[in-house]
């Protein structure tokens, strides 16, 4: 009945523009489609309407077949639903016009249209197909994501894929000084320089080809003229269809880490131990004058190179292990390498690293301190000579003790003989006197 209902009101559509009637596999498809769909007429005449329709606002199908759709949504969005209708005769198809009709129930829906022209076997154009899109979830959605930007405690701000800003909560306002009316709706070229600007579109490009961009460097410049160092953390912003319209920026203030990092810099530079800095592959990024004077090479020849380069294979896979260490205990201590200076001397030295961490505490590299381990080695080999010279000097005191005591032993042996000579001659003179 239903069917025939549909069937029924295009045929009389297409009559009364002198065509034929609408195809049957075009109200299958409407029927059976998921989403709300109608076709109406170029006045706004619902002339069919499949059962998501009914289910969206509650009405019947009688309630709904041949009312104008002026019954169901304000006077003023039926004039923007009669220019969406314009606009399908001039153009085929409409997008994302808002409607909010309301429901038998009284509550007021919040969809968006998109409307493609019903034509006629001449082409003209003699209706609208539209497709109602339920918005109150996405609208949900988007008031918590609005309430989570606007209570953010980081710098966050919107913006379309022209960089104009859309929205920025107030900690975006307290990092550069501007209200939110000096803020909204102005380019961020506008705080920014022309360099920074083809970056941040740069960024942009790489929002929409992968999603997200990540520590991009901007610098804008704040109410007061002060330039602030910040990284950006970009995400996409994308329209229902998740197509991606815009990015939602995070911005982290760097001008406190930039000072710690400057510090960190300075104690490396100054360290009176020989200090360097890796990436998490070996290779060297930043090395302090007490390396120079240990291995020989100038900056030039050390900074940017691996590590490789100055010690053995075998050390390298040590010194790899090592990092690795770093990476999973944040530290690792006492490894050993010797590396070769520049004028060929194999240096022994031992290593202690800690983790060079980035702002989100992602271990980046290693600070490796080396120990020159030269004048230790000296005096362990001046000790073990001495200790082997004592060793020696003692063996020739047991010697020179066993000999002496050898004598002791014969002098003592002598003397009990002498002393027994002794005896027997007393006895023999006693016995002849008395004779």
């Amino acid at each position: 009945m239903k069917g025939n209902a549909m069937h029924q009101a295009t045929e009389r559509m297409a009559a009364g523009n002198g065509t034929s009637r609408l195809p049957l596999d075009a109200n299958i498809i409407i029927a059976n489609a998921p989403d709300p769909v109608f076709v109406s007429d170029l006045e706004g005449r619902i002339l069919q309407a499949n059962d998501a329709v009914s289910e969206l606002l509650g009405f019947r199908q009688d309630e709904l077949l041949e009312q104008s759709l002026s019954r169901f949504i304000s006077p003023e969005e039926t004039r923007e639903f009669m220019a969406a209708l314009a606009e399908v005769v001039k153009r085929g198809v409409t997008r994302d016009a808002r409607l909010n009709p309301r429901s038998a129930s009284g509550e007021v829906i919040p969809t968006t249209l998109n409307a493609s022209a019903l034509r006629g076997p001449d082409r003209k154009v003699i209706g609208a197909i539209g497709i109602l899109r339920d918005m109150r979830e996405l609208d949900k959605a988007r008031a918590y994501a609005e309430n989570l930007i606007k209570n953010a405690p980081d710098p966050v701000f919107v913006s379309d894929l022209e960089g104009k800003i859309l929205q920025a909560n107030q900690a975006v306002s307290e990092l550069l000084g501007f209200r939110q009316d000096e803020l909204l709706e102005q380019s961020l070229s506008h705080f920014i320089s022309p360099e920074e600007t083809r970056e941040f579109t740069a960024a942009l490009r790489e929002v929409v080809e992968r999603g997200v961009t990540r520590n991009a460097m901007l610098h804008p410049r704040s109410a007061s003229g002060e330039v602030i160092p910040t990284s950006l953390n970009a995400s996409a912003l994308r329209d229902a269809d998740a197509k991606v319209i815009g990015a939602i920026g995070i911005l982290r203030d760097m001008r406190e880490l930039d000072k710690a990092r400057a510090y960190a810099e300075s104690l490396i530079k100054n360290a009176p131990d020989p200090v360097f800095v890796s990436d998490l592959e070996g290779k060297i990024l930043q090395a302090n004058d007490a390396v120079y004077t240990l291995l020989g090479f100038r900056t030039d020849q050390v900074v940017e190179q691996s590590l490789s380069r100055f010690i053995s294979r075998e050390e390298t896979r040590e010194f790899m292990a090592a990092l690795r260490e770093v990476v999973e205990r944040g530290v690792t201590r006492n490894a050993r390498l010797n590396p070769r200076s520049a004028s060929g001397e194999v240096i022994p030295t031992t290593l202690n690293a800690s983790a060079l961490r980035d702002p989100d505490r992602r271990v980046i590299g290693a600070i490796g301190i080396l120990r020159d381990m030269r004048a230790y080695e000296r005096v362990v080999r001046d000790l073990r000579a001495s200790q082997a010279e004592l060793q020696e000097k003692i063996l020739d005191l047991e010697k020179f003790e066993e000999v002496v005591v050898g004598r002791e032993l014969k002098m003592i042996a002598l003397e009990k003989e002498v002393e027994a000579l002794r005896q027997e001659l007393q006895q023999a003179k006693a016995e002849g006197g008395a004779a």
